[in-house]
């Protein structure tokens, strides 16, 4: 039984990353008798313009009460076992929280990461942010950490060139309690959707050409769920802003997800959590083979793997045309999220962190 602090980009319940890296295995914390507390860098009213243009001078009194949180709980760490890091303790500056909390506090790290974070890749709403964000810092925290939780193996090989404890912890899908229910095949009209923020709409972009292509002789609606309207030339687009209450209804509204991405370390840290999302809800996932996508999605059995223009027409046409193929594929999906990218499946994993 440990007690543990997080110290946590943004609020609970709101990003990606930590709802699906460690919010979710916090029940299974409590349980296995293990207590813990969670600090967010950022605060709710400073998260929610983050990614808006402007508001400079709300953002920089929100990332300064935040510095001021992470001052203020180093004269609480003699109350835990382990402090937990996701990503980094600040947005901004270099590592001074993480060389107080590992060699002058004597505090266990476990570092958690699931991005490419050592490289630059910050959005442009947030440039002045971006010339302060000290991306080599990620090197010294995974040396002073006790041990490193990465999302796939290539985050995994970096990590290793620091420090020796380093577990893969992938990201990975509440299919007990959150992603329920298996896609009907046979809903019209057939649909293509894409989910993701609009940070990340550059990747849909490269698809468009295809999409378009294909919808010369197949009818087909494309679905995107983002936090941002995009701009995207397609006959038959349908928005749906993303809803965290809603998040799942509106996934079951695609028969096929597509993941595309460009062939770069960037993109090789990803931990595929597009393709989580729609394998676990029996959507076939078509996907770049790039990075961690190699072995989420098995060629053929649950999804497809297209590595050129004429490759995914291939394979999205397919799709569009073969109900049946769409109903196999994903059940085999759904059935290889549960055994292998599951909460469930994961927990032992999780838990070993804390050892």
């Amino acid at each position: 039984m440990s007690r543990i602090l997080f110290l946590v980009p943004y609020p609970l319940h709101n990003a990606p990353s930590q709802r699906f890296r460690f919010e979710q295995y916090f029940d299974i914390l409590r349980q296995r008798g293990h207590q813990y507390t969670v600090q967010s860098f950022l605060d709710e009213a400073t998260w929610n313009i983050l990614y808006l243009p402007g508001f400079t001078l709300k953002k920089f009194r929100g990332i300064l009460a935040g510095f001021t949180r992470r001052f203020l709980v180093l004269f609480r760490l003699s109350n835990y076992d382990f402090v937990f890091i996701h990503r980094e303790a600040s947005p901004v500056g270099p590592p001074v929280f993480e060389w107080l909390i590992a060699k002058f506090f004597r505090k266990k790290i476990i570092f958690d990461f699931d991005d490419a974070i050592w490289l630059p890749n910050t959005s442009g709403e947030n440039k002045i942010a971006a010339s302060l964000k000290w991306h080599s810092k990620t090197g010294s925290i995974c040396r002073w950490a006790y041990r490193c939780s990465c999302g796939n193996d290539f985050l995994a090989a970096y990590a290793r060139k620091f420090n020796k404890n380093v577990v893969v912890n992938p990201t990975t899908i509440d299919t007990q309690h959150h992603h329920k229910g298996l896609k009907n095949q046979a809903e019209l009209p057939v649909k293509i959707g894409w989910t993701g923020t609009h940070t990340t709409l550059k990747y849909l972009e490269l698809l468009m050409p295809v999409l378009r292509k294909i919808n010369e002789n197949l009818s087909f609606t494309l679905v995107v769920i983002s936090n941002k309207k995009p701009e995207l030339d397609f006959p038959a687009l349908e928005y749906v802003p993303w809803n965290k209450s809603t998040e799942i209804d509106d996934l079951l509204r695609f028969h096929i997800g597509v993941m595309p991405l460009t062939d770069d370390d960037w993109s090789r840290g990803k931990c595929g959590f597009k393709a989580l999302q729609y394998m676990s809800l029996g959507i076939p996932a078509v996907v770049s083979p790039v990075g961690v996508n190699n072995k989420i999605v098995d060629h053929g059995i649950n999804g497809f793997l297209c590595d050129s223009p004429e490759e995914w027409e291939v394979a999205l046409k397919r799709l569009l045309t073969d109900t049946a193929l769409r109903q196999m594929m994903g059940r085999a999906a759904q059935l290889k999220i549960e055994q292998c990218y599951s909460v469930q499946s994961n927990a032992r994993n999780f838990l070993s962190l804390f050892e």
